[in-house]
């Protein structure tokens, strides 16, 4: 029963992977811009969650909305304004800007609100539920449930919506919708804060689990990018399964040589499946 608990923790820790890492997924498939901001979006929504209950007493199940929406508004405006003028532009291009985007916003929050990590501490918490030897611990399940259903709405929006086929279609071949009348500048804008709105509500969530800082945001870049690969680039179930799988080994990881070395297990096992299995888990041309 003792493997059984981690395997629990570890699923339940890699549904919030997975919905960190699908904004991450979609901006990467659509754009072909490996954002690397994404890390700094995720704190900044676990700092509106935190002050949002601080101030308003909303808890960070509430306030998922607020932070997506402010982050939606932010990506939005920073794609639109910064990033579309140089779509045409080599990736190294993008990518020397995102990074550039990364350091402005990660220190403007370490000029704000210091380096101290923070914690959202429930007056009410959950708590716990046995289910035979094992224990339930109801924020984390509940998070992850919400993580889950995020992750699915965006699935459905992306294969039922209008919005989420002008998506996809400038995902598999953007100069043919451009000429089906698809504004191709608006859905590389809307992408991309749908991507930030996933990170702001992932981020959200976090708050309950994760200490907050503007020194996380590496980790969570990291996260998201391995979570990618290993589920495979395009594909939302693939995010879904490779947040899940990177939860469960980085628990096991933790167990067998120590908390400290979790993540690098995962990094190493992200370097196997490249060599052996480049296209991840789920990988495939395009979306589902």
């Amino acid at each position: 029963m003792f493997y059984v608990q981690i395997l629990l923790n570890g699923l339940m820790l890699g549904g919030l992977y997975a919905c960190i890492a699908v904004g991450f997924s979609l901006v990467w498939g659509v754009l072909n811009v490996i954002n690397i901001v994404h890390g700094s979006f995720v704190v900044l929504g676990s700092y509106v969650a935190y002050f949002a209950w601080v101030h308003l007493g909303l808890h960070p199940f509430a306030s998922i909305i607020i932070a997506g929406a402010l982050l939606f508004v932010l990506g939005y405006l920073t794609q639109r304004g910064l990033i579309n003028r140089v779509m045409g532009a080599p990736v190294l291009t993008t990518l020397v800007l995102t990074f550039g985007l990364e350091l402005l916003l990660n220190n403007s929050m370490l000029v704000a609100f210091t380096a101290d990590y923070r914690t959202v501490r429930l007056e009410n918490p959950m708590g716990s539920a046995p289910l035979g030897d094992l224990i339930i611990p109801l924020d984390r399940l509940f998070a992850m449930a919400l993580a889950i259903l995020l992750t699915a709405i965006l699935y459905f929006v992306l294969i039922r919506s209008r919005m989420g086929k002008a998506i996809v279609a400038v995902r598999m071949d953007r100069e043919a919708a451009a000429l089906m009348g698809v504004n191709v500048k608006h859905v590389y804008a809307l992408t991309f804060g749908i991507g930030a709105f996933m990170a702001g509500a992932g981020g959200s969530l976090l708050s309950l689990i994760f200490p907050i800082s503007p020194l996380n945001s590496t980790e969570f870049l990291g996260i998201a990018f391995v979570v990618c690969v290993l589920g495979g680039l395009g594909s939302i179930g693939g995010a879904l399964i490779g947040g899940l799988a990177l939860g469960v080994i980085e628990s096991f990881g933790a167990l067998f040589f120590g908390p400290e070395h979790g993540l690098t297990i995962a990094f190493v096992i992200l370097i196997l499946l490249l060599i052996f299995k480049p296209t991840g888990i789920m990988g495939r041309k395009g979306y589902e």
